[in-house]
């Protein structure tokens, strides 16, 4: 008998309670902690961090959805432990729930692994520095996989590998096609995954980050983010935003007692102008949203800055553990803490005096208006930067003038370190001697964006020529700008020489340097150079300066150099030749040696083939199997050594370097090559004619001073070898002349 319908507008009976299987508790689980590309990626960099990496390479394909690939140099993960590294719950960073409160990593819950396993399909190469090689495993549903199609074993499969991991997240939500259609085009998906790289750059400044697109068929293609190793938050700003952005910054840094707080934040000034506000919030290092902390920093710059434009903040607040929940979201975008409020209003009253402490004034972008009839009133201004009465109130408190004292005339600064001048668009005609047929610059880069082509010179009088010769100035300008990135390098003895440059650094020479002002070649032959800070002149011996910046500039490129390739190659014993024939008819070798002239030439010639690989593979000198010389590193773009040095380099390094010790033989090197690109001129070389001077003189202004006030850092030596010497100042010429 079939059971009664029930009567109409009953409710229907409940539905049993079933427990859902594991597969789909896990699926549902992981689609709230990966919600998309930029979830996964954000806990793959802050596992790459946990394990003390310095340097995280992202390769990103289809916005993430495709390729998600992320490459480490940290501790590795233990053979051991990889067949449960993706089961949930698995992790080394806490053994207990009261270790949240204490808590030093990023990772604390071991599900973000385990969460993109049963979203994607994984793949993990890992290598710890005390094992012999790499092993590789897969993973599917938060368990180990065969990783050769076709195998039924599981087990991790031995690889060649560097240390480190690499983890590859490939065909993201493959089998959860809704949460496919409801994401974003690729293009926004690689927007957020590039802002969390950004972040995360900016916050771990000294870690080393890059991230690129997938190039079918090519391993070169262009990083759209890429920061250096040992790099400051500053400079990652100006990499990554802009130098423009970063002007406008100013640094805030301040501790309290209660609430327990420690700030560190850039944020921007009152003439900041930005289109979009661009918050960065880092809550105990992690990068979080903060709400109250937002709306705050709104409304305090409201007060600053003008209608349509909004701050930029890049904040980082270390709290108290123990008042700190990293609980309470499942992507962890956000965090929860105590004394939200005194903190927040700490953050503001600290940005406050900091943007006080910077003037009253204020400056404005202001349209001149023109009549009808097409000429601009006299009277109207064109820009301004007086300060309104408002404007003074809010930015100086309780101050009722706005009025700033005169500056006398004996003090007053009359130039801008960061002005420019028009010659400086127009590059000294190159020469037309015989020396383009030694070198030809066809330069060939190793990835980065100083290659610069040219061409051997025709006659002046060849349009085609003339066309050329514009295009290769505007080459040479371009390359001139070319920021020069450090290399990544794992030698400690590179390591070494690099720190003891930054030891060695003196800060009033430095600042002298970092702040001149150009005034001109004051004696090419003994390479002075009269330079301004401030209210002082100086003459600077541009030939030292410049040979410390080659030398540092070779330490900064080492193993990424540039290549500039010599056509014809010239053969290295004949090159050498040269040198040692001159030496001797300007009776240098009179007493030194009873060596001949062919036993010092194979001598030198030996020692520099025997170590042609190390000079390939480090300072891209390149020397054929038939002893041709092919290749010269691009130190500093834009500049061109004297190429008639070449035979006394070739010889000064079979004869001054120290080939047995590497830290000793790579500094040797370096200064040699440092010697090489100095502008000094050469005792030995005819004096150069007026055409080559003026090209001298010209790289000098507009391609060392810059690059020197870029990168150098002036050491100890330079002031023991008075590189620099005051001459006068403002002040004491107002004594003698009493006026300027």
């Amino acid at each position: 008998m079939a059971a009664p319908a029930p009567a109409a507008g009953a409710a229907a009976p409940p539905r049993a309670i079933a427990k859902l299987p594991e597969h789909v508790v896990n699926r549902i689980a992981a689609g709230e902690i990966i919600q998309r590309p930029s979830n996964a990626l954000k806990e793959l960099i802050e596992n790459a961090l946990d394990a003390g990496a310095t340097s995280i390479r992202i390769t990103v394909k289809d916005g993430g959805l495709k390729l998600l690939q992320i490459q480490d140099n940290g501790s590795g993960i233990r053979k051991d432990d990889l067949p449960i590294l993706c089961e949930r719950f698995t992790t080394s960073k806490i053994k207990a729930f009261e270790d949240l409160s204490s808590l030093g990593t990023y990772g604390f819950r071991g599900e973000a692994l385990a969460s993109i396993s049963h979203v994607a399909h994984l793949s993990v190469t890992t290598k710890t520095r005390d094992e012999t090689c790499a092993w590789k495993a897969a993973y599917s549903d938060g368990v180990m996989i065969p990783v050769k199609s076709g195998s039924d074993d599981p087990a991790p499969i031995p690889c060649a590998g560097n240390d480190g991991t690499v983890l590859a997240v490939e065909d993201l939500f493959y089998n959860t096609p809704q949460r496919l259609k409801a994401l974003r085009s690729a293009a926004d998906e690689y927007a957020r995954i590039l802002q969390v790289v950004i972040a995360y750059s900016i916050h771990n400044a000294g870690v080393a980050m890059s991230c690129k697109k997938a190039s079918a068929g090519s391993s070169n293609a262009t990083a759209d983010v890429s920061t250096s190793l040992g790099a400051s938050a500053i400079d990652n700003i100006g990499v990554t935003y802009s130098e423009q952005v970063k002007r406008e910054l100013v640094e805030v840094s301040a501790e309290s007692q209660e609430p327990s707080v420690t700030l560190r934040a850039w944020c921007s000034g009152t003439n900041y102008q930005g289109k979009k506000g661009r918050y960065l919030f880092f809550i105990n290092n992690r990068f979080v949203d903060c709400s109250p902390l937002k709306r705050a920093l709104e409304a305090f710059y409201s007060n600053f800055l003008a209608k349509g434009t909004h701050p930029f903040v890049y904040l980082s607040l270390d709290l108290d553990p123990t008042k700190v929940d990293p609980n309470v979201h499942p992507t962890k975008k956000e965090v929860g803490f105590e004394d939200e409020t005194e903190i927040v209003e700490f953050v503001c009253e600290k940005l406050a005096e900091r943007l006080a402490s910077q003037g009253e004034s204020r400056s404005y972008k202001v349209q001149t208006l023109l009549p009808a009839g097409g000429t601009p009133k006299a009277s109207r201004p064109t820009s301004t930067s007086t300060p309104t009465a408002s404007t003074s109130r809010r930015q100086s408190g309780a101050s009722s003038s706005t009025s700033k004292s005169k500056i006398a005339p004996n003090k007053l600064v009359r130039t801008d370190a960061q002005s420019q001048t028009l010659d400086a668009l127009f590059p000294a005609l190159p020469s037309t001697s015989k020396t383009r047929n030694v070198v030809d610059a066809d330069a060939e880069g190793d990835g980065t964006e100083s290659d610069r082509p040219s061409k051997k010179r025709k006659s002046d009088h060849d349009p085609a020529f003339a066309a050329q010769l514009a295009a290769e100035q505007a080459a040479a300008q371009r390359s001139a700008r070319v920021r020069i990135a450090q290399s990544e390098c794992a030698l400690t003895s590179v390591k070494q020489l690099r720190k003891e440059v930054l030891e060695a650094r003196h800060k009033g020479l430095e600042d002298v340097v970092k702040g001149h002002i150009f005034v001109g070649v004051a004696d090419f032959a003994t390479c002075q150079s009269a330079i301004q800070h401030l209210t002082k002149f100086y003459l600077a011996n541009h030939a030292l300066l410049a040979e410390e910046l080659f030398y540092q500039l070779g330490l900064r490129q080492f193993g990424r150099f540039s290549r500039i390739r010599l056509k014809p190659a010239p053969d290295l014993r004949e090159t050498v030749r040269l040198a040692v024939e001159a030496a001797s008819a300007n009776g240098a070798r009179a007493g030194k040696t009873k060596l001949s002239t062919d036993e010092i030439v194979e001598r030198v010639y030996t020692t520099l083939f025997d170590a042609r690989a190390m000079l390939d593979e480090y300072f891209a000198l390149s020397i054929s199997d038939d002893g041709s010389l092919e290749t010269l590193p691009v130190v500093l773009p834009g500049y061109e050594p004297d190429v008639h040095k070449l035979p006394l380099f070739l010889l000064r390094l079979g004869a001054h370097v120290d080939w047995h010790a590497e830290k000793a033989c790579f500094e040797s090197f370096l200064r040699e090559l440092a010697f090489f690109h100095s502008p000094a001129p050469s005792p030995s070389l005819p004096a150069l004619d007026s055409a080559a001077q003026a090209k001298a003189k010209h790289a000098i202004e507009h391609i060392l001073w810059p690059a020197m006030r870029q990168y150098l850092v002036p050491g100890e030596k330079l002031v023991e070898d008075k590189a620099v010497v005051l001459t006068t100042s403002l002040e004491a010429l107002y004594r003698t002349f009493e006026r300027c």
